[in-house]
């Protein structure tokens, strides 16, 4: 894995392991949204204020809302390039944009997300450190035209759903769970008629609370009147409390083309 600096951005470059494939030999979406949550902790680590150092200090990176959408996933073997950088900045929070590109400079998935920088002990936002603001890659561009802050309402009547016990895996450093363990949980609640014939063309989300080890919580999903759209929640089990809801966007699998940025 191969990082590298840009006046503008910050590349890194992976190659897809055996492990990280579905079972058709395909990067799952669990994976390409493991591949970015690394490109931003190596983002950090490079300007001197890793996950681990802030971390020291009590304080940390929340996400907030993502937004993910794929063209194709990459295969096994396959090299690809993460380029991220920040677009918009306030006092605690920013906006982080991701473009996916593969070997042969091809886009194939584009990214963002909002992150707010957060006192772990007190549970609230605090002011980005000066030096993370001069040192950090910025660009006003944006990766993709979509809207991450607007609401997703939660859902009561589902569909389909599944309910997961919260192991010591499934949370951070900070002992509650994993961003990403939410969306894994959303996107194993769709039904295998949809993953084995579909790719999951894109996924929004918004992360509202947390849940913590030794909890159930369970993962609701229902179709929505568009056609292979789903809306989603994950809640606490025998509770009101939300924890993240979702939207999913899901394309029948075929070959395609992409376009260079």
């Amino acid at each position: 894995m191969e990082s590298k600096v840009i006046k503008n951005y910050f590349d890194k470059q992976f190659e897809l392991r055996y492990f990280e494939m579905d079972k058709f030999g395909i990067a799952s979406p669990s994976t390409i949204l493991i591949l970015l949550e690394e490109t931003a902790a190596d983002h950090c680590y490079s300007i001197n204020h890793s996950l681990y150092q802030l971390e020291k200090q009590n304080i940390g990176w929340v996400l907030i809302s993502g937004f993910l959408q794929m063209e194709r996933y990459p295969h096994y073997k396959e090299k690809i390039i993460i380029r991220t950088w920040l677009s918009e900045y306030s006092a605690i929070k920013g906006f982080r944009e991701n473009i996916i590109y593969d070997e042969q400079g091809n886009i194939i998935g584009r990214a963002k997300a909002l992150w707010v920088f957060f006192d772990i002990e007190r549970r609230r936002p605090v002011q980005i450190l000066d030096d993370i603001k001069e040192k950090w890659s910025f660009c006003n561009r944006e990766s993709i035209n979509y809207n991450i802050s607007k609401k997703i309402e939660s859902i009561d009547n589902s569909d389909f759903k599944l309910k997961f016990k919260v192991n010591r895996y499934d949370t951070d450093m900070n002992k509650h769970v994993n961003n990403l363990r939410y969306l894994q949980w959303v996107t194993e609640s769709i039904p295998d008629e949809i993953v084995d014939n579909y790719y999951l063309h894109s996924i929004d989300g918004r992360f509202i609370a947390e849940a913590h080890y030794g909890q159930t919580v369970a993962s609701l999903t229902k179709k929505n009147k568009e056609s292979n759209t789903f809306m989603h929640s994950v809640k606490v089990e025998g509770t009101d409390n939300v924890c993240a809801t979702a939207k999913t966007i899901w394309k029948k699998k075929e070959t395609r083309t992409h376009n260079k940025m």
